[in-house]
């Protein structure tokens, strides 16, 4: 165990009086120091959640024991909760398919080591980005994909997603919508990346639509992947403002300034353990 090590509990339930007691008794009554506690009541909804990370170094449960005792305060409350740890690993596959921009900003981020992560491989329909792959030694795998082996070449996916022992997924501008039983099998697990234009400017040119339309915002965001295209819930956005200067060539080269920033912020945001999903939106703790 790194002698730094923290636990999380990531924790959704209805909204009731003691939740906060009751989890911070729990730790307390095993020599937890709580790190961060952060809370956030949906009055909408009635919904309660909350992340708190506690040193594990003088924490008397061992790890393989801290889920099973805090079952019993969770069946109470009835909650939905996670159990992470700090110096864990996550193991990230990329996949791609031309552009560069956002797979060297995420390898930049690995090596060296400013993020704590592994990425064992990159899948791509594809071959022009095996260059950069071999550059950082990452195994590289093309597999074009058309509507007619769209399932076949998902299956090889998985395979190797399993293979590698994949914890998540980033889509770093891979041009290909995913099967709704391929997003099924990795719930809150696939990350996107896209311009913020959408649901007003779809189809393969909105960079040349909002110009047209002579928009004044553009933007990026990034989110979990569901089966309805481009509609999971939201991580990170950011906007960027333009005007009737700018070209369609300034548009789409200001787009792929604001795309890597959002797609490592909400990378990191799930890599850190502090975002929970509840019904199609994001509780991102801070």
């Amino acid at each position: 165990m790194s002698q730094n090590a923290s636990a999380i509990l990531l924790i959704s339930c209805l909204d009731r009086q003691g939740i906060v007691c009751a989890v911070t008794e729990f730790l307390n009554r095993h020599s937890g120091n709580v790190i961060n506690l952060e809370q956030h009541t949906d009055n909408d909804e009635n919904v309660f959640f909350m992340r708190v990370e506690w040193d594990l170094n003088g924490f008397a449960l061992p790890r393989d024991q801290i889920s099973e005792k805090f079952r019993l305060i969770a069946d109470r409350f009835e909650m939905r909760y996670e159990l992470h740890f700090s110096d864990y690993v996550p193991r990230m596959a990329i996949f791609v398919s031309k552009l560069p921009h956002c797979l060297l900003d995420l390898l930049a981020r690995c090596y060296p080591a400013e993020w704590n992560i592994s990425i064992p491989l990159i899948i791509s329909n594809h071959a022009d980005l095996e260059p950069i792959a071999a550059m950082h030694n990452i195994p590289f795998y093309c597999l074009p994909v058309t509507e007619k082996n769209r399932t076949e070449q998902e299956a090889e996916e998985q395979k190797l997603l399993r293979q590698y022992g994949v914890d998540f997924i980033v889509l770093a501008r891979y041009m290909q919508i995913l099967s709704d039983d391929f997003c099924r099998q990795w719930p809150g697990r696939i990350i996107n990346i896209h311009h913020s234009f959408l649901p007003a400017f779809v189809g393969a040119k909105p960079y040349h639509s909002a110009h047209q339309r002579g928009v004044k915002i553009i933007g990026a965001t990034s989110h979990y992947v569901t089966g309805d295209l481009d509609e999971g819930p939201i991580i990170e956005q950011e906007v960027m403002r333009v005007s009737h200067r700018d070209s369609i060539g300034c548009l789409i080269r200001k787009g792929r300034d604001l795309e890597p920033l959002v797609l490592s912020r909400a990378v990191w945001a799930h890599i850190q353990n502090k975002v929970l999903v509840y019904k199609n939106r994001t509780i991102v703790f801070n």
